[in-house]
Order: structure tokens, then C-alpha cells, then sequence
């Protein structure tokens, strides 16, 4: 227990001295067993290179440059007006071109802070021009944002497949509901706040066209195919999650170079430096965390850890109310990557035993994780989204609080009503 509590104390110190989060985990488990294991200290060496030596982690640098691709080169663009004209007349308009933009722009990069900025980059302005307050336009967007790891494809459940075992392709499918329906509650509190603001969208506009509808929709076919073809390529079993990012990059690239013709051979090659920066970051977080988590196994913490939990109350909602709880604490602090890969072995124990499928607590995880992306100090969307936005994180806190509850709403579905998440896996396995 002494191990444990110095592990977990000197992880967190740490992280209150601005240590980065990778450094900050491999220097808080390298002193954990110099000082209180016999285990040679070449494990974390080795274990930071086998923890990254999968294919399956390949999509994840994939779906970071295609969502990258997407996002400069005209995709993001042509859906948001293609949305905006189907619901230029709706209260808080843009607001909900915002929600649906980021649904699908979800399923094509994987990443909610790549969802944020791709969709919130061009959003908020507008919003702004048509009457929205900067704070609420921001907020709207970092919210929406975080639908981008639950509908499919999605980083985090990649990363979670290859740590439990878990089909990736189920949790793909599993994170579709939820996906739509955090959607759906954040198109709710939308409508409730543009009414009260004023925000009643376009009514003078002209009544929508077939000829409109038509232009509009060949304009953006190319982008609303490519969740198609990644998606249904996965689920008829034409290719898996890895190749499906593999293909998502030579599609967008084509379609943004060739068709779009908006992504010159410079920006390419700047948005490939791009991704590749910031694939070196998660894959070094990735290894040191797999050393962190292959750490505590070794030491039976996760099984300790979740017959502690079970001691406190054998109630069902009780226990997984404390999960959430627990997870969400954490999401307010660390990134969804490490989080993911340290704390899905030590819990996922503890809900088998409950009942509780790993596909669905994949889901689970994963949503307190990204509600995390909007909640302070952490809450990386909310600072991409304030940044676009030049506005105070104090004023956006006003219309955040809001979303999340509409958020929450949804993770105690996901948690206490099993359909939710295996309704479609059930569906699609016959």
C-alpha cells in the first residue's frame, strides 16, 4: 500500500510542479521501484517500446493527419454550409451547424481538440456576426468538441481496445448512439439559450430550393462521404480500424488537393509536420503509460484497488456513481490518453464484476474523460476555443456549466441503461 500511495503522491506532485504528463509519469514510476521494488529498472525501457510496437496504435497518427488534412483543406468548410443552409431558418441556427458540423466532422478525425479547432475555427467568427456572444459561441463549440472521441473513429477507444483486449470495431459501434445523443441534448440547451438571447435564426431568408438543395449537396459530397467510406468500410469488414485511417488520409488528400483543389503541396507538408509533432507526444505518453499500468499490475494494485471499492457497498449505482465520479476528477486534470491506459485495468475489473460489459464501460470511460476537455484547469477545448474566441475563460464558464449538465445527462444513460452502447453491437454481431 506504501507503493501505491507514493506511485500515485509523487505522480500528482509532479504534475502540480508543471512537469509534462509523460515525464511526469515515467519519473513517478521509476522512483516507485527503485525505492520499493526488486523489478530491474530495463522494464520501463522495454515496456515504453513494446507499449507502442502495435498495430492497431497505428491509426492514431493516421486519423490525426487526416483529420489535420480535413481541416485545412475544405472539408470542414463545405459541410458547415451545407448544414447552415438546411438550418439557417431554426432558432439558434448556428448554433446547432455548430453541434451537427462537429458530429460529423467526429467521425473523420477521432480527436476533440481536432473537432474544436476545425469546426470552432470557422463557427465562432460567424456566430459572432450574426448576434451570438463570443463566450457562448466558444463555449458551444469546445462542448460540441467533445463528441469528437465518442462517435466512431475515435483515438481513445483505440488506445482502450489495445489495453484491454476489447474489439475495437464493437466500440466503434457502441459509441454511436451516445455520440448522437450528446449531440441531441447540446442542440436541447442550444435552442433554450438562443430563444432567451434572441438568437432566432434567419427568417428572412429564402425558402430552400431543390436547385439549392442540389448545388449545395454536390458541393458537399465529397466530405459527407468520408465517414461513409471509413465507417462502412470497418463495419462490412472490408478493412480494419488501422487501414480505415490509412484510407481516410489518401482520401482527404485527394479530395482536398484534387477536387477541393484548397490544400497546396506546401500546406501538405506543413500539416504532416503538424501531426507528426503531435503523434511524437501521445506515442511518448503512451509508452510511459503503459509502464505506469504494466507497474501496478505487477504489483496486483488494480486488483487491490477494486476489492477496496467493492468493500465500501455492494450497491450497483452506487459503485458505478463513484467510478463516474472518480473519472471525472481525473479528466479534469490529465489527458484522456494516460488516463485511459493506467485507470482501464484497475477498473475494469471492478465493473465485470458488477455486470457490466468492457465494451460499455469503454464507452463509459471514455465520455467522463472527454466531459473533462470542458471542465477547468485542464480542459483542453476550452482553451482552443477561447483562443479562437479572445474571450475570458470567467465568461464562458456562465454557458459551460449548462452544457455540461446536458452532457451528464447522457453519461448516466450510457451508465445505467445498457442499450445505450450495446443496442447496435448487439445488432450488428445477429
Amino acid at each position: 500500500m506504501q507503493a501505491t500511495m507514493f506511485l500515485f503522491s509523487s505522480f500528482f506532485i509532479l504534475l502540480f510542479l508543471a512537469i509534462p504528463i509523460g515525464y511526469a509519469i515515467g519519473i513517478a514510476t521509476l522512483l516507485t521501484m527503485m525505492n520499493f521494488s526488486n523489478i530491474p529498472l530495463v522494464m520501463i525501457s522495454q515496456n515504453a517500446v513494446t507499449g507502442v510496437d502495435s498495430f492497431p496504435l497505428m491509426a492514431i497518427p493516421f486519423f490525426i493527419f487526416a483529420g489535420n488534412i480535413m481541416s485545412t483543406g475544405g472539408v470542414a468548410k463545405r459541410l458547415i454550409d451545407f448544414f447552415n443552409l438546411l438550418l439557417r431558418k431554426r432558432t439558434g441556427a448556428l448554433g446547432m451547424v455548430t453541434i451537427v458540423a462537429c458530429m460529423f466532422f467526429a467521425a473523420i478525425s477521432g480527436s476533440a481538440m481536432a473537432t474544436t479547432a476545425a469546426i470552432g475555427g470557422f463557427m465562432i467568427p460567424e456566430m459572432e456576426k450574426r448576434g451570438y456572444s463570443k463566450a457562448y459561441s466558444a463555449s458551444l463549440a469546445a462542448a460540441a468538441g467533445t463528441i469528437g472521441v465518442i462517435i466512431p473513429p475515435s483515438i481513445p477507444f483505440v488506445l482502450y481496445g489495445v489495453v484491454t483486449g476489447n474489439s475495437i470495431s464493437d466500440l466503434f459501434i457502441a459509441g454511436m448512439i451516445p455520440g448522437i445523443l450528446m449531440g441531441v441534448a447540446l442542440m436541447v440547451v442550444n435552442y433554450i439559450v438562443s430563444k432567451k438571447n434572441g438568437n432566432l435564426g434567419d427568417k428572412n431568408a429564402a425558402p430552400l430550393s431543390l436547385k439549392k438543395f442540389f448545388l449545395a449537396f454536390k458541393d458537399a459530397i465529397w466530405a459527407i462521404m468520408t465517414p461513409v467510406i471509413i465507417l462502412g468500410g470497418i463495419y462490412g469488414g472490408i478493412f480494419t480500424p488501422t487501414e480505415a485511417a490509412v484510407v481516410a488520409c489518401v482520401y482527404a488528400t485527394i479530395v482536398s488537393v484534387v477536387v477541393y483543389k484548397e490544400l497546396t503541396f506546401k500546406q501538405l507538408y506543413k500539416t504532416l509536420f503538424t501531426s507528426m509533432e503531435v503523434n511524437g507526444t501521445t506515442v511518448f505518453m503512451v509508452g510511459l503509460s503503459t509502464v505506469f499500468a504494466t507497474y501496478l499490475t505487477m504489483e496486483q494494485i488494480p486488483a487491490m484497488l477494486a476489492n477496496a471499492i467493492l468493500s465500501l457497498t455492494s450497491n450497483k449505482i452506487i459503485i458505478l456513481l463513484l467510478i463516474n465520479v472518480l473519472l471525472l476528477i481525473v479528466g479534469c486534470f490529465i489527458d484522456n490518453i494516460p488516463a485511459t491506459i493506467i485507470l482501464a485495468p484497475i477498473l475494469l475489473p471492478v465493473v465485470r464484476q458488477l455486470g457490466m460489459s468492457a465494451t460499455q464501460f469503454g464507452v463509459m470511460l471514455t465520455m467522463n474523460l472527454a466531459i473533462g476537455f470542458v471542465t477547468p484547469p485542464y480542459g483542453i477545448n476550452l482553451f482552443v476555443a477561447q483562443a479562437v474566441a479572445g474571450v475570458k475563460m470567467e465568461q464562458m464558464i456562465k454557458y459551460v456549466k449548462w452544457l455540461i449538465l446536458a452532457l451528464f445527462i447522457v453519461l448516466a444513460l450510457t451508465t445505467y441503461f445498457e442499450p445505450t452502447t450495446m443496442f447496435l453491437v448487439k445488432l450488428f454481431k445477429g
